[in-house]
């Protein structure tokens, strides 16, 4: 078959390095999908992104068809079919969350001008550099000739959290949780819904409050637990989740390339304009969807109850203001 032209931005950082081999040995597109893996980075970075060229090349696998490295936008973004933009600005010791949007909005405005200038406009393009919401929001606004509901942001890793602390607490496998929620930011002030997630507990399917019974852990720990978890991690490793956030990258793409499993829905960062959960329009907001043939759709008609509602609205004034700010800095960017 005909390769699929694949760039992974901040190629040489450590999300990348858990993603690539991923990629590469078909565990996202298929075990016979041919690809082309362009590498974008800074200039700095060529270097260490030759080392990963090597390593890519030493693995000796049959679906890579070429690695190009590059620190040049025109190079990296032509003719792609999929986009993954993983390199940001991180946020540094002291700064501001004002700052680190100021910096991310000159990345992704020209990372989107770019995009519109030299990729496919079938290309889907999944943002997972932070602030991912707002970040992807840009990327979409400055790519006026793409499709908004081809850009989504990742927030599957906060997904796959919640998914794996109600399997932790019932002492079953992740496999046996679906459905649960992500709602709105990919920031502390997300939501992580059970209130539609199903569990199978010795070959039969029940709710996840029924199955808990433990409504003050629901409503607050484990809540807290999935909301504060990349902070934990960070304490722990010294370092941000990359091997977590490379696994949910790969399942986010799978998902857009493949589909959903009939009877599941994810959560994924997309455009929340005609949804029907009174989330106000052109925002970055994570809903749960259901996709196929490489389309998404929101998953309609879940009954919100009033903790769901207060929690959900909080997620969505937080995106708003970033929103605001970010669009000041476009104008001037």
């Amino acid at each position: 078959g005909e390769p699929i032209r694949v760039l992974v931005t901040g190629a040489a950082g450590q999300i990348a390095y858990s993603l690539l081999y991923s990629i590469a040995k078909g565990d996202v597109f298929g075990k016979d999908q041919p690809l082309v893996l362009v590498l974008l980075d800074i200039t700095p970075m060529m270097t260490v992104l030759e080392g990963v060229v090597m390593e890519l090349q030493d693995c000796a696998l049959p679906l890579l068809r070429e690695v190009i490295p590059t620190d040049k936008e025109e190079v990296a973004f032509k003719d792609l079919d999929i986009a993954i933009l993983v390199g940001s600005m991180p946020r540094r010791e002291g700064m501001e969350r004002k700052d680190l949007l100021k910096a991310n909005v000159k990345i992704f405005k020209s990372q989107g001008a770019a995009l519109d200038k030299y990729a496919k406009k079938t290309v889907k393009v999944v943002v997972v550099g932070n602030p991912a919401n707002t970040n992807c929001l840009i990327a979409s606004k400055s790519a006026p000739s793409i499709p908004k509901e081809n850009f989504s942001c990742l927030t599957r890793l906060d997904h796959n959290r919640a998914k794996s602390q109600i399997a932790l607490k019932l002492g079953v496998t992740a496999n046996d949780v679906k459905n649960v929620i992500i709602w709105g930011n990919h920031s502390s002030t997300q939501y992580p819904d059970v209130n539609h997630a199903k569990v199978n507990v010795k070959g039969k399917e029940v709710g996840v409050y029924e199955a808990i019974k433990d409504d003050s852990w629901l409503k607050g720990d484990f809540i807290l637990t999935v909301q504060q978890r990349g902070a934990a991690v960070i304490k722990a490793r010294k370092l941000s989740s990359a091997m977590s956030a490379a696994k949910a990258i790969c399942d986010h793409v799978r998902d857009i390339w493949f589909g959903t499993p009939a009877g599941e829905f994810v959560s994924m960062g997309v455009i929340s304009d005609g949804n029907s959960y009174g989330v106000p329009e052109d925002l970055l907001y994570s809903f749960p969807v259901v996709i196929k043939d490489k389309t998404w759709k929101f998953v309609e008609g879940l009954p919100i109850n009033d903790f769901s509602r207060e929690k959900m609205d909080l997620t969505a004034k937080e995106l708003s203001e970033e929103k605001e700010t970010a669009v000041e800095f476009l104008s001037s960017a």
